[in-house]
């Protein structure tokens, strides 16, 4: 029973690492909306009780400050298109300043208009700015999915199949004497890996698959405990070892299950990370002009 456990427990181990960093990333979304609350209420705050206008000297400083932090946010895509600039330090640096002044430019930003819009292409700048600033968030929710973690190399859907290949073949020659636990496994591994039939369909299984999922895993560590529980009694095998047994496979069904639900989700993933990137560019370009235009009209009037 679970010949050559260890190497198996490498094996699942393996491939359930390379999951855990973007699951480490997905639980820390959690703070996200509530940070960025945090922010906006603290900006209200300021600009209620900081006793200064926009044209004020506070007031100006900080809307120089927001809109500085906004032009360091375009020195990261220009890093990466700019052959001279690509030596200019790790990439893992210069996205969290991106990442940094994409946030801390419109907190500033907010302070320094006190929540009122003054002109129309104040109006204009402050709007194009918010979609940006919520775009870029909507931005990390898909780019952590479509990359190994938030700063590592961009994952590929040939390298997600191996290692569900991997995954694959280690549960289907361990669980051969569990045949209804391979069983769904196959059936798991068929259902996501399905071309879907329509935008529907597709949509359907994408929201349900993590259920679906957590649903197979119960349901094949409980028949597989029950078969190998009744063989231990029969054999006489130790408590430490059916613990560590069973330890082991349930490990090996999470990695297979969460490698065959992560190739399943990439694809549709990377879909919308481009289609984010084609709208995201022109919003950045019409906060540039438009923030541009309204330091020119403050100046000249």
């Amino acid at each position: 029973m679970l010949a050559g456990h260890q190497a198996i427990a490498g094996i699942a181990r393996r491939v359930a690492e390379n999951a855990r960093d973007g699951n480490i990333q997905r639980r820390r979304e959690r703070y996200l909306l509530p940070s960025v609350a945090a922010l906006v209420g603290s900006a209200w705050l300021i600009s209620r009780y900081g006793g200064y206008t926009p044209g004020s000297g506070a007031g100006y400083y900080l809307g120089l400050a927001g809109g500085i932090a906004l032009l360091i946010v375009f020195l990261y895509p220009l890093r990466k298109r700019l052959r001279f600039m690509r030596n200019w330090g790790a990439t893992k640096g210069w996205f969290s300043l991106h990442m940094a002044c994409g946030i801390g430019g419109p907190f500033l930003i907010l302070s320094h208009s006190t929540f009122h819009v003054g002109s129309i292409n104040a109006g204009v700048a402050l709007a194009s700015m918010l979609l940006v600033a919520g775009s870029g968030i909507i931005g990390r929710f898909i780019y952590i999915r479509i990359h190994h973690g938030l700063y590592g190399t961009r994952a590929s859907l040939g390298q997600l199949q191996a290692e569900v290949g991997l995954s694959a073949g280690a549960v289907r020659s361990q669980l051969h004497f569990a045949p209804r636990v391979e069983q769904w496994l196959k059936a798991f591994e068929a259902v996501a890996l399905e071309r879907p039939k329509n935008v529907v369909h597709g949509l359907w299984r994408f929201l349900m698959l993590g259920t679906r999922a957590r649903w197979t895993h119960e349901r094949c560590t409980r028949e597989f405990a029950r078969i190998y529980r009744s063989r231990a009694r029969a054999s006489r095998w130790d408590a430490a070892r059916q613990r560590h047994d069973l330890a082991v496979a349930r490990e090996l069904i999470g990695a297979f299950l969460t490698g065959a639900q992560r190739v399943a989700q990439f694809s549709r993933y990377e879909r919308l990370f481009s289609l984010w990137h084609v709208l995201h560019v022109p919003l950045v370009w019409m906060l540039l002009l438009s923030a541009i235009a309204h330091v020119v009209a403050v100046h000249a009037y």
